[in-house]
């Protein structure tokens, strides 16, 4: 047998073949791209920055050490999460494909994509609430007086205290609330018209309002494709910025502002020691930074082939923590003040998630002068971070399943206003579930849920398939194709080693068998087990699809099973070489082990 045969059989002949050139059918492979590079910027800036580096980010800081919080979030950002965010929008750019399809190039792992596309699809069942809780507060903002200042509303509890608006010292009595509390919780929730879970009550018909207002903008965003949504994220993705910093300054002026800013960013370095603290970090990066979403990769995929992704990269990481630091600046500026009104300490008024902006902040900006005005401000902010988020979710699943269904019945096969509507309506219909009257414990339910140890498994699994199967020689080598640079080892290191061990850490000590609990205003509410059980149902249907995607593929695959199963890790540009010479496709221990 010849030198060249001999060449053809081993794994090196995978590992370091030349790339495919996409530029040959970049222009003619019928796919739309983005009409500016700053709108493919703007919207992975969008995606990335969302509403946790506003309600969480602060809360974990000052809770985790204050300042010292920042270097395990910024040493787990630059050693994990920006390697998996660039691997993203490298896999994307590069074959033009979708976060299903693109896995032509190691067709075992194709239900990596389907699970990243469930769990975007599962998570814009509730998330986008929150958008629509936004839009109830903008328009109650045009009051004369805004309805949370005080408790001499028909809807107020003998429990109501509105001592920050008379300057009366808060009394030691937890069953006290205040007007924003109970504003929140009996006016826009009306949780006390249900009991848990499975009494969901009535929808409500001004949050369906809501509901259907925000989804209906999705869609108009979505329905043309990037070309639509690229010029949205002109103003979403910028406004949240302008609005931060006009309530930075109205807030740094506020009396007891410094206090709050020292509590949030005075160092506590003993905190380093505890793993709750680098846990908390990372779980607050993963989520926020996006990657195993499919997000980036489905945008990255209207890209030009020779864009700077790797720019494009670096600059949303920064964005996305610089953020959430300046979110934090801002809120506890408010959080600082709250406490001087109240005469008590800022431990006993701060507070994370959404009882942060729809019960905590409107109390606060109550006792301001034009408070109309600053509470409209800040809603719309929230409403702009959360469109940015909402259409990158959905952008996952109908670039996804649209690229699956047209590679499968053709390009013409239906068109993308018709399904973008599909996918829109119908996550509008699952959540009106979320805004019934017992609707908070349907949207705690589901954040616990939906998008937890699911996400984590589909970046985990995506950097496996990537790194250790498709091969960083290959992958380089089409980052080179398509920059002009090979990455250097910190790179290589990252996606094949650290980035997993980050990942798989962080699913087992976040995995948790304790019972799932609500904290209402007067009392814990415990779930059924019923609602744990058909939440791990959908925690792990979205896992389950790779599983099941491994199976089908190796099925699909002719000959034995060894065949069958190299097959299914060989990339589809190369099948050829196999079925045209007969002989066996082999990865040798230097293709699967180079780093």
């Amino acid at each position: 047998m010849s030198d060249a045969q001999n060449l053809h059989r081993c794994g090196r002949v995978l590992a370091k073949s030349p790339p495919h050139d996409p530029l040959s059918s970049v222009e003619d492979d019928g796919r739309e791209s983005w009409g500016k590079s700053m709108d493919f910027l703007l919207s992975i800036i969008g995606f990335a920055v969302d509403l946790a580096n506003v309600w969480r980010f602060p809360f974990l800081c000052y809770s985790n050490g204050g300042g010292a919080f920042l270097i395990p979030y910024f040493v787990i950002t630059i050693v994990s999460a920006i390697p998996l965010f660039f691997m993203e929008l490298v896999l994307g750019q590069y074959h033009r494909q979708g976060p299903i399809t693109v896995w032509k190039i190691c067709p075992l792992f194709r239900g990596v994509g389907y699970c990243a596309v469930l769990v975007a699809y599962f998570v814009s069942f509730y998330y986008n609430i929150i958008i629509a809780w936004a839009f109830h507060y903008v328009y109650a903002s045009f009051s004369y007086e805004l309805p949370w200042v005080h408790c001499n509303n028909t809807w107020n509890t003998d429990n109501c205290w509105d001592g920050l608006t008379s300057g009366t010292p808060r009394p030691n009595s937890t069953s006290l609330h205040s007007p924003s509390e109970e504003y929140f919780n009996y006016v826009v929730l009306q949780m006390d018209k249900t009991t848990g879970i499975d009494d969901l009550g009535k929808p409500i018909p001004s949050l369906v309002v809501c509901a259907f207002l925000t989804y209906f903008i999705l869609y108009l965003s979505l329905f043309k494709g990037v070309k639509s949504s690229g010029k949205v994220v002109w103003v979403t993705a910028t406004m949240p910025y302008v609005i931060l910093t006009l309530l930075l300054i109205r807030g740094a002026i506020l009396p007891g502002a410094a206090d709050g800013l020292l509590y949030y960013v005075k160092p506590n370095l003993t905190k380093l020691a505890e793993p709750q603290v680098w846990y908390a970090a990372a779980q607050q990066v993963f989520f926020s930074v996006g990657a195993g979403f499919g997000v980036h990769l489905s945008y990255a995929s209207y890209n030009t082939f020779n864009n700077n992704c790797y720019k494009d990269c670096l600059i949303t990481s920064l964005a996305n923590a610089v953020t959430s630091f300046y979110s934090g600046l801002v809120i506890f500026t408010y959080l600082g003040y709250m406490a001087y009104k109240q005469k008590t300490h800022i431990k006993d008024v701060a507070t994370g998630g959404p009882g942060l902006v729809f019960q905590v902040y409107p109390e606060a900006v109550a006792t301001l002068p034009f408070s109309q005005f600053w509470s409209c401000l800040f809603f719309l902010m929230l409403i702009t971070l959360g469109l940015d988020s909402g259409m990158g979710g959905l952008e996952c699943v109908i670039t996804g399943l649209l690229d699956e269904i047209r590679n499968t019945f053709g390009r013409k096969f239906i068109r993308r206003e018709v399904f973008t509507a599909i996918i829109v309506s119908s996550s509008f219909l699952v959540s009106i579930a979320n805004v019934c009257q017992g609707g908070m414990y349907v949207f705690h339910w589901l954040d616990n849920y939906a998008a937890g140890v699911s996400l984590l498994c589909s970046a985990l699994v995506e950097a496996i398939a990537v790194s250790w199967f498709y091969g960083l020689d290959r992958f380089c080598a089409d980052i080179e194709h398509m920059l002009g640079f090979r990455p250097k080892i910190f790179w290589r290191i990252s996606w094949k080693i650290i980035a997993p061990l980050c990942i798989i850490t962080t699913m087992v000590i976040g995995i948790s068998s304790d019972t799932l609990t609500y904290q209402n205003l007067d009392s814990t509410y415990t779930y059924p087990q019923w609602a744990a059980s058909v939440g791990w149902i959908i925690s792990l249907t979205p896992m389950m699809m790779i599983p099941l995607w491994m199976i089908i593929t190796i099925c699909r695959q002719p000959g034995p099973l060894r065949q069958k199963l190299l097959l299914s890790i060989t990339p589809l540009d190369e099948r050829h070489r196999y079925l045209e010479t007969g002989e066996t496709l082999t990865l040798e221990k230097e293709h699967f082990l180079s780093i």
